[in-house]
């Protein structure tokens, strides 16, 4: 048996099991709001549930990189964007527990109107529709290069397998299999350092002396991550509706472990890409240490990816099916669930015939977003329905500035790589925390 075939069978089987394992979702409560039984998900079945659905085929690959691009500070700079489960279960607990809401959009109807909730949930939309992509093209990577035969049909193959479990149960399948996808990333990552760390040149000494703590190395993209970390959780539903279906108690605690558990996740995977920069290594790091190690380790390696990639694109699509039936009222019913996330799964798969990016899916959404910092953070503030606006259209401007690389070299003060990214932040986030009390001071 190939390597191509052990990966098929993989993927195949995998799918079918969750498949056959997912509850069956008969209620609205079940479909939407994973309850089971009238009970809620628990403080360890939501902490899983946020990480592996965080942890998906995109970032673990995005770690590797940076840990071949830039050491263990480039893991950790990656890291850094899990600081978001911390502040959204602290804001999330006083948004339940002080303002009694019980939905970022309700929040948004009664504070801003429902104009502004329309605009956020655009923003959500396409972050949404960017998960798709951006994750089944990473595994793709696996079955053959871009542009490949093999590539595509694994791709489609791919969505489609998800696609059959998460139509089943919904937000009730997304959280049922998390925790199964939960414990198999454990497993599967102590498999990889274990193996890792037996070579003889490599040890943690080895990984704590691999990076040069500079700007130019890596800590540009590391203080990103944390001024991103304030309002990049807001625009993920796969994040919030988490957030909203355990008791406020249980969902802060989660979110709280989730956040360092998180982290120390992707930091640790980041290693393989240490081990990649130590070995002199190119291109994909998670791919060309596994295939350094043979057939074994490639193969463990591709089923990290997969059940990964699977357990954001199944949250992904119960998400898009909330927002479209409960959060945006347009059909609530099951029915209509299902058809929505057969919607996303069409759309969400166009761009892979586009050749887009994958690292740019999370630099680029994060930036577009950074206007909802002050309406989060400063939640409580009574402010007119124009800072709303003023605060997230400047933001999108930012991000734009960003992709069409228009922000002035004079207005960043370090240099290297993701020097742009920070300073479009730093000078974005600024920006749209004075515009967003500038109403409120000339009505003083």
């Amino acid at each position: 048996m190939g390597i191509m075939d052990g990966q098929w069978i993989i993927m195949i089987v995998s799918s079918l099991i969750l498949f056959f394992l997912s509850p069956f979702a008969k209620t609205t409560d079940q479909f939407y709001k994973a309850i089971q039984n009238r009970k809620a998900p628990n403080t360890m079945v939501l902490t899983g549930s946020l990480i592996i659905s965080w942890i998906f085929a995109k970032s673990i690959t995005n770690a590797a990189n940076l840990g071949l691009e830039f050491g263990i500070l480039g893991g950790l700079a990656y890291a850094a964007y899990y600081l978001s489960f911390a502040v959204a279960g602290i804001l999330i607990y006083q948004l339940r527990t002080k303002g009694n809401y019980t939905s970022i959009h309700q929040f948004l109807i009664h504070k801003f109107g429902k104009k502004a909730m329309l605009l956020f949930s655009i923003l959500i939309a396409i972050r949404l529709f960017n998960e798709v992509w951006s994750n089944t093209m990473v595994i793709g990577s696996y079955f053959g290069t871009q542009g490949s035969w093999s590539y595509y049909i694994a791709i489609i193959v791919f969505t489609f397998l998800i696609l059959a479990y998460s139509l089943k149960g919904g937000l009730s399948s997304s959280i049922f299999t998390d925790v199964i996808q939960m414990v198999l990333f454990s497993v599967l990552l102590i498999i990889i350092l274990w193996k890792v760390f037996s070579m003889e040149s490599f040890t943690v000494t080895t990984v704590i002396h691999s990076s040069t703590w500079n700007f130019e190395l890596g800590l540009n993209l590391f203080f990103a991550a944390i001024l991103q970390s304030f309002s990049y959780p807001f625009h993920d539903p796969v994040l919030t509706d988490r957030a909203f279906i355990s008791s406020p108690k249980v969902t802060r605690k989660s979110f709280i472990w989730a956040s360092f558990l998180g982290g120390l996740c992707i930091v640790l995977f980041s290693i393989i890409g240490v081990y990649a920069k130590m070995q002199g290594m190119v291109g994909d790091a998670a791919i060309a240490v596994g295939k350094a190690f043979g057939v074994l380790v490639l193969l463990v390696i591709n089923f990290i990816m997969i059940t990964s990639a699977a357990s954001t694109i199944d949250s992904t699509f119960s998400s898009f099916s909330k927002l479209a039936a409960i959060d945006l009222k347009l059909g609530k019913t099951i029915t209509f669930g299902r058809l929505s996330m057969v919607v996303l799964a069409v759309l969400g798969t166009i761009p892979v015939f586009l050749n887009a990016e994958i690292l740019s899916a999370t630099t680029i959404s994060g930036t577009m977003v950074i206007g909802l910092t002050p309406v989060f953070l400063f939640w409580k503030m009574k402010v007119p329905y124009i800072s709303f606006y003023l605060s997230v259209l400047t933001g999108l401007l930012f991000g734009f500035l960003l992709v069409f690389n228009w922000f002035p070299n004079e207005l960043q003060f370090t240099n290297g790589k993701y020097a742009d990214l920070l300073w479009v932040n730093v000078w974005g986030i600024t920006t749209c925390i004075i515009l967003y009390c500038l109403p409120k001071w000339i009505k003083k």
